[in-house]
């Protein structure tokens, strides 16, 4: 009985190695494909005049530079003439334009959707 259960553990890690063996071929060649398709942090785009949009602010298509006309001055804010919303003065999405122009984000680029962050120059008062 000692050399049936020799014979069949044998069998068993046979078994067992070409099992491994099976799966590690299938698995091989999707490894490779994504060990070779090079990993990019993310990062939002840069605006036309070369400074980059914040993350926090851009996925790649959120943000656009926009004319002084469309974005005007309100006793409560700055208001988005796009979509009429109101952006006040303390909010964190308002943030200093590094370019001294106007840049607008919004969800999904959208020119109807809401605010995201607004780049706005420096005031003169």
């Amino acid at each position: 009985m000692t050399v049936a259960l020799c014979l069949f553990a044998r069998l068993v890690c046979g078994l067992a190695v070409v099992a491994a063996l099976v799966i590690a071929l299938a698995i091989l060649p999707a490894l490779a494909l994504v060990l070779a398709v090079p990993i990019q942090p993310a990062r939002a785009h840069d605006a036309p005049s070369g400074w980059s949009y914040p993350f926090a602010c851009c996925s790649n298509d959120d943000c656009r530079p926009v004319a002084e006309t469309a974005v005007g001055e309100g006793p409560a804010g700055y208001v988005v003439r796009a979509t009429g919303e109101v952006v006040p003065y303390a909010d964190p999405r308002v943030r200093a334009s590094p370019d001294g122009d106007f840049h607008w984000c919004s969800v999904a680029g959208e020119a109807t959707s809401r605010t995201i962050c607004l780049f706005v120059p420096p005031r003169a008062f």
